[in-house]
């Protein structure tokens, strides 16, 4: 159930792009729309905020009551505000988004929503509103954000190998990288640990895995770095 009207801001909404990254394919979380205006159509989770509501919270109260998704941090990409981004009214929305693991987390669709599921980003629908806009907002924030800050601790099991992270990193920049020259960028970081076993789900040799050293990844993330890629 919908909250009440006289508690909610109307004009100002909260929209979530939710990138994971599961089968070697990059995704997003989209709920269907379980209200007017398009109901019945796939689009990004999101709500209006409280009157009483910092908007840090709006947004992890709107993304768990629709999706079921919580306990994850959130950053926000930017204020959408074209003029007719939403019938009948002005409606201002922030973007935020976020990169978890599809495999840690169970989907619930809940408040105005009838179904929530994960899509490939490269099969990515015609979304309502301007959420294909924010979604391309947010894609380009990540694109820069892996440049100066290690990605991968939210969206990959805890352990995998080189190519599965270097995968990652295609998907994220939309191009092909060097085999070579990408590992050697990544563990001269020093942000990974071998481990002694190796990768036994796939066909001919098999891989080693990887996991982050944890401390090393959280200085990286606070200090940043220029990753050419």
């Amino acid at each position: 159930m919908s909250h009440n009207l006289d508690k909610i801001i109307e004009n100002i909404s909260i929209d979530c792009v939710i990138f994971g990254f599961e089968k070697n394919e990059l995704e997003i979380l989209l709920i269907k729309r379980g209200i007017d205006p398009f109901t019945g159509q796939w689009a990004l989770p999101g709500g209006f905020i409280l009157k009483e509501e910092e908007l840090d919270n709006a947004a992890k109260r709107i993304l768990e009551e629709t999706t079921g998704v919580e306990n994850i941090f959130l950053e926000q990409v930017a204020a959408f505000g074209e003029l007719h981004r939403y019938p009948d009214r002005r409606v201002i929305t922030i973007g935020y988004f976020a990169l978890i693991s599809p495999e840690n987390y169970s989907l619930q669709p809940g408040i105005d929503t009838s179904d929530a599921k994960w899509v490939k980003f490269d099969n990515l629908p015609i979304l309502p509103f301007d959420h294909n806009e924010i979604v391309k907002k947010a894609l380009k924030k990540l694109q820069a954000k892996v440049r100066n800050k290690p990605i991968g601790f939210e969206l990959l099991p805890e352990k995998f190998t080189l190519t599965q992270l270097q995968l990652l990193y295609e998907k994220i920049l939309g191009k092909k990288l060097d085999k070579r020259n990408f590992r050697k960028k990544i563990l001269k970081m020093e942000i990974l640990k071998k481990l002694d076993e190796k990768d036994k789900t796939t066909h001919g040799r098999a891989a080693y895995l990887y996991q982050f050293d944890c401390n090393a990844y959280q200085n990286f993330r606070e200090m940043g770095f220029a990753f050419d890629l």
